[in-house]
C-alpha cells in the first residue's frame, strides 16, 4: 500500500492511500477514490492560460481611442485585404498568390495530415471489429495421428475484436486531446502562413514599384547629366572650360549609369521574387499599377490593446494550442503509472467441414481480458513524466515569446507610423529645395556669374534627394503593410466577411471527443 501511495505521489497527485485506515474504512476510501477517478475524464492538469509578459498598453500612441478615421475604429483583423489595398493590380496578385503559392499549399496539406493523425488517435477510444473467415487442412504421419485420422480440416467464420484498451485512467483520451490540440495548432499555422503571404506579396509589389520610380529618376538624371557633360566637353575642347568641371560632369554621368544598371538588376530580381510568391508567371493582362505615392493604404487602423493579440494573432494562438497539447500529454504520462486493462474477444462458428459452419451447435467464442500493472520499469514512467513536464515548460516559454514578439512588432509599427508622414514631408521640402538650387545654379551659370561646378553639385544633390524621397515613401507603405499583418489583418478578403475558421477551406475541424470540453478542468 505504501508502494502505491509513493507511485501516486510520483505521478503528480498529492493524496494517496493511507495504510493506517481500518479495513472497512480503507474499502470505503478505495471505493471513493475509484469513483473520483472514473468521474474525472482524464488526468490532464487544469489548464491555466499564462499571463501575458508584456505591458498593458503599447509604449507609443495607438490604443483603441486613437485613429478612428475611415475604419470607424475597426480592428485590423476585421478589415479585408481588398479594402486595405486599393491597387487593383495588387489585389489580383494577392488573389493569384492565395491560389497558387506552394508554401500555403504545403501548410494546408499539413492541416489535412494532422487531422488524419488526430482521427487515428481518437479511433483508439473505440473497439475495432473485423469480420474473419478462415479454413485449414493439415496432414500428419499415421504413427502420430489419433484414431488413424491423418488429414484434418477446420473452417471458421465470425467476428474478432482487436486488442482494445479500456481507458479507465484517461490515457488514450489524453493522447487524443493532445492530438486534437496539435491539429488546432497546425490549423493556426496555416492561417499565419496565409496572412504572411498577403503581407509578403504587398511588400514585394511595393518594392518593385519603388524600383520603377528610381529607374525613372535615374533615366532623367542620366539624360540631364549626359547633356551637361556634352556642354562641359565642348567648353574644354575650345579652351574655355576647366578639366575639373569636365571630370566632375563625367563622374555624374558614370555614377548615374552605374545606378541605372544596378536598379535594373534589382528590379528584375524583385519581380522574380514576386513571381515566386504568386506561384505562377505574372499575367500580362493585369490592371495598370498605381504609383508608389498613390497607394492609398489605410493608415488609421486602431491598434487596440496588447491583450487583443491573444485572439487576433494566429501565431500566438498556435503557440497556445501547442501548450495545451503539451498539457494533455501530462495526463497520458500520469496514467502510465496505473494498471492498463485490455480486452480481446472473438465470436463465430467453427466446423471440420465447410458445409457444417452454420449448423446448430457450431458456435464458439473467446473473451480474453488482460490487466498489466507496472511494477518495475527502471524509472521509465517517472522519466516520461519529467519529459512531458519539461515540454510543457518549454511550450509556456514559447507561448510567452510569441506574445512578446507580437507586442514588439506592433509597437515598432506604431512608433514608425507616427514619424513617416513628417519624414516624407521633410523629404519633399528638401527635394523642392534642391530643385530650386539647381534652377538658380543654371541661371547663375548662364548669366556668367557662377561656374558650372555649382550646377553639377546641385544636380547631384537633387538626384540624391529624389532617391531618398522614394525610399521614405516605400518605407512608409511597407510599415503600414507590416502593421496590418502584425495586428492580425489579411485573413478575410472583404470587410464585413465572417472570419473563417483556420481550417474552413479544407473541411471543418473533426469533432472533439466527449472528454475534450472538460479535459482542461480534469485534474
Amino acid at each position: 500500500m505504501n508502494n502505491l501511495n509513493t507511485r501516486l505521489k510520483r505521478a503528480g497527485f498529492k493524496s494517496g492511500f493511507k495504510p493506517g485506515l481500518k479495513p472497512a474504512h480503507a474499502l470505503k476510501a478505495s471505493s471513493l477514490a475509484s469513483l473520483v477517478l472514473f468521474a474525472a475524464c482524464t488526468m490532464i492538469p487544469k489548464y491555466e492560460q499564462p499571463a501575458a509578459p508584456v505591458q498593458a498598453a503599447y509604449p507609443t500612441a495607438g490604443n483603441a481611442e486613437e485613429a478612428m478615421g475611415r475604419t470607424g475604429g475597426m480592428a485590423a483583423a476585421d478589415i479585408g485585404w481588398r479594402n486595405f489595398f486599393s491597387d487593383p493590380r495588387l489585389q489580383q496578385l494577392i488573389e493569384l498568390a492565395l491560389q497558387n503559392n506552394r508554401d500555403l499549399r504545403v501548410a494546408a496539406l499539413q492541416v489535412d495530415s494532422l487531422r488524419g493523425q488526430y482521427q487515428i488517435q481518437r479511433a483508439a477510444l473505440f473497439p475495432a471489429f473485423n469480420a474473419t473467415a478462415s479454413g485449414s487442412r493439415s496432414k500428419v504421419p499415421r504413427n502420430l495421428s489419433f484414431f488413424g485420422q491423418q488429414i484434418t480440416s477446420e473452417y471458421s467464420v465470425g467476428f474478432t475484436q482487436a486488442q482494445w484498451e479500456i481507458d479507465f485512467w484517461g490515457r488514450v483520451r489524453s493522447l487524443s486531446e493532445a492530438a486534437l490540440q496539435t491539429y488546432f495548432s497546425t490549423a493556426q499555422a496555416r492561417k499565419a502562413t496565409e496572412i504572411l503571404l498577403v503581407s509578403q506579396v504587398a511588400d514585394q509589389y511595393l518594392t518593385t514599384l519603388a524600383f520603377d520610380e528610381e529607374l525613372k529618376v535615374t533615366e532623367q538624371t542620366l539624360i540631364t547629366a549626359t547633356e551637361s557633360y556634352r556642354i562641359t566637353k565642348l567648353q574644354f575642347d575650345v579652351g574655355t572650360g576647366a578639366e575639373l568641371a569636365l571630370r566632375q560632369a563625367e563622374g555624374v554621368v558614370e555614377q548615374a549609369r552605374a545606378n541605372y544598371q544596378s536598379q535594373i538588376r534589382l528590379r528584375a530580381q524583385s519581380l522574380n521574387a514576386l513571381q515566386l510568391l504568386v506561384g505562377e508567371p505574372i499575367p500580362d493582362d493585369l490592371p495598370p499599377a498605381l504609383a508608389l505615392a498613390d497607394q492609398n493604404l489605410l493608415a488609421d487602423i486602431p491598434a487596440g490593446l496588447p491583450s487583443d493579440l491573444l485572439t487576433r494573432r494566429p501565431d500566438v494562438m498556435e503557440a497556445e494550442a501547442t501548450l495545451k497539447s503539451a498539457n494533455a500529454n501530462i495526463g497520458a504520462a500520469r496514467a502510465a503509472f496505473f494498471p492498463k486493462v485490455t480486452l480481446t474477444s472473438s465470436a463465430g462458428t467453427l466446423s471440420p467441414t465447410l458445409g457444417g459452419l452454420f449448423k446448430p451447435g457450431q458456435s464458439g467464442w473467446s473473451f480474453a481480458p488482460e490487466i498489466t500493472l507496472p511494477i518495475f520499469d527502471g524509472g521509465a514512467n517517472i522519466a516520461g513524466l519529467q519529459v512531458v513536464n519539461a515540454q510543457k515548460k518549454i511550450a509556456i516559454a514559447q507561448y510567452e515569446k510569441a506574445i512578446q514578439l507580437a507586442f514588439r512588432e506592433v509597437a515598432d509599427g506604431l512608433a514608425a507610423r507616427g514619424t513617416y508622414n513628417e519624414q516624407i514631408a521633410a523629404e519633399e521640402r528638401f527635394t523642392a529645395t534642391t530643385q530650386r538650387q539647381l534652377d538658380l545654379s543654371n541661371l547663375r551659370y548662364k548669366s556668367g556669374v557662377d561656374s558650372y561646378l555649382n550646377v553639377l553639385t546641385a544636380q547631384t544633390s537633387l538626384y540624391s534627394a529624389q532617391l531618398s524621397l522614394i525610399a521614405a515613401q516605400l518605407a512608409r507603405q511597407a510599415n503600414l503593410v507590416d502593421l496590418y499583418e502584425a495586428l492580425g489583418g489579411g485573413w478575410i478578403e472583404h470587410t464585413g466577411d465572417e472570419p473563417r475558421p483556420a481550417e474552413a477551406e479544407y473541411g471543418t475541424a473533426p469533432a472533439a471527443p466527449a472528454s475534450a470540453a472538460s479535459a482542461a478542468s480534469a485534474g
